[in-house]
């Protein structure tokens, strides 16, 4: 059967009756909202006092429904390993995302799930890796050189936001979005705001119903592209998409390629965003380690105005360790839901089908056992020696198992580039030395918009 025509049905997963995991200890909060305000105000401190007072396995209630948490890094691999198909990531994202990013890859289980990342694959292969290179390279080093002719304090957040939705906008689409920039930027905004808003139904005047208008911009932007990009051809993942065919020669729908730039697009702009920031705040933070990512660029012997390769991204070790604690400290996506397709069993309880399950790379990351001394940055950390006494589930910032993130080599090819013309051109460093607060969930950001002091390198 033609892919076209064929069509997967989303298994029925209905949740449990709340009364059916209450031998699971645990605290569902307040009535209609549970422990929604606690998880929005303090993600990591909730996560780590239930945890204290109830142990890895408990029992909470999070927009609008009762749920587990399971906790560390065999939680981690029964979840997202999951050679037996026990958790659905439809049924798990769906609550959350699913009104907004409908059927981004995340969203779809099982055989629809890899079939489609099949299809997508074609877009991370080696060729339209290095189309993606040169154009992320281009863009860094024009922002960059920008912000060494503008020394002085700066918002770091949404300057990178910024770079970041351009250089999507760059490697994904293959142009400038240009005077829609704003525009566009805002519907992401609004639809990543509404996916974790309390109020669920676009209501007039509430986040869901401002993330639901921008999704439709959203739709309404790539649906025009389609037809000319098919036409056009081109390098772009966009384009790549447009040309891309399921296992029988059938091309993505129209429909399927809408979903899968809008959710693309949303994740590599925004996680990037926080782990980049996340990243150049370490760096402000711990002038030493700045300083020997600096030296590992120097010994490059690259100019500053010449391009980057991948022998380049290759010979920088210690950088690509240092972006890994940054994302060890603050994972880009700290909570992961799935729904148990079957009733199952772990820490000793019982659990039955149709729960929602999450668990929590921001807790696994920071559990002492594991990391020493968790709340300190330490590049190190990620050597191989370092990492082959750890469980391989005690690090999962791109998730692991068959959804694993297909951007992964993406994003580690993107954090490089940057690091190398950032801390070529410029220092950074922290105003009177003070750290930013963070908000966790459901993407780290500071508080402040990460405010830092820019220098020009000699």
């Amino acid at each position: 059967m033609s892919m076209q025509s064929a069509t997967f049905q989303p298994m029925a997963l209905t949740a449990p009756h709340r009364k059916a995991l209450s031998h699971i200890p645990g605290d569902e909060g307040w009535p209609l909202v549970g422990r929604t305000l606690n998880i929005l105000a303090d993600p990591k401190g909730e996560v780590e006092r239930m945890a204290a007072k109830y142990g890895h396995v408990y029992r909470s209630r999070v927009l609008g429904e009762t749920s587990l948490t399971i906790l560390g890094p065999e939680a981690n691999e029964l979840v997202l390993f999951d050679q037996v198909r026990l958790f659905s990531s439809t049924h798990g994202w769906g609550t959350i995302l699913g009104r907004l990013f409908p059927r981004g890859l995340m969203l779809l289980d099982f055989d629809e799930h890899r079939l489609h990342r099949r299809a997508l694959s074609v877009a991370f292969k080696s060729g339209p890796m290095k189309s993606y290179l040169a154009a992320l390279d281009a863009g860094i080093a024009q922002r960059v050189a920008e912000w060494r002719q503008r020394p002085g304090e700066m918002l770091f957040y949404p300057a990178m936001k910024q770079l970041t939705l351009d250089l999507a906008a760059t490697s994904f689409l293959g142009t400038a979005i240009g005077p829609e920039v704003e525009e566009i930027t805002k519907a992401f905004v609004d639809m990543v705001a509404a996916s974790i808003a309390p109020i669920r139904t676009p209501l007039p005047g509430t986040q869901m119903a401002r993330g639901v208008k921008g999704r439709a911009r959203i739709v309404a932007y790539f649906s025009e592209q389609i037809p000319i990009r098919r036409a056009k051809g081109g390098e772009d993942l966009f384009s790549q998409l447009c040309r891309a065919t399921h296992e029988d020669g059938a091309l993505l729908s129209p429909q399927d390629i809408v979903d899968h730039m809008s959710f693309l697009m949303m994740a590599a702009h925004d996680t990037l965003t926080s782990s980049l920031t996340s990243f150049v705040a370490a760096l402000a933070a711990n002038p030493q380690w700045q300083q020997k990512l600096r030296d590992e660029v120097s010994s490059l012997g690259v100019a500053s105005d010449a391009p980057t390769s991948f022998e380049h991204l290759e010979a920088m070790p210690l950088t690509e360790m240092a972006f890994k604690e940054a994302m060890r400290l603050r994972p880009p996506v700290p909570s992961v839901p799935r729904r148990a397709t079957r009733d199952f069993a772990f820490g000793g309880y019982d659990i039955p089908a149709g729960t929602l399950v999450g668990i929590n790379p921001l807790f696994t990351h920071h559990m002492r056992d594991i990391w020493p001394d968790p709340d300190g940055f330490d590049p190190l950390r990620f050597t191989e020696e370092a990492q082959r006494s750890r469980h391989r589930f005690a690090f999962v910032p791109f998730g692991g198992g068959a959804h694993m993130c297909l951007g992964l080599h993406f994003a580690y090819m993107q954090a490089k580039c940057f690091a190398r013309h950032f801390l070529q051109s410029v220092s950074v460093s922290l105003p009177n030395g003070r750290a930013p607060d963070w908000y966790m969930w459901p993407i780290p950001k500071p508080r402040d918009g990460l405010r830092v002091m820019v220098t020009p390198t000699a």
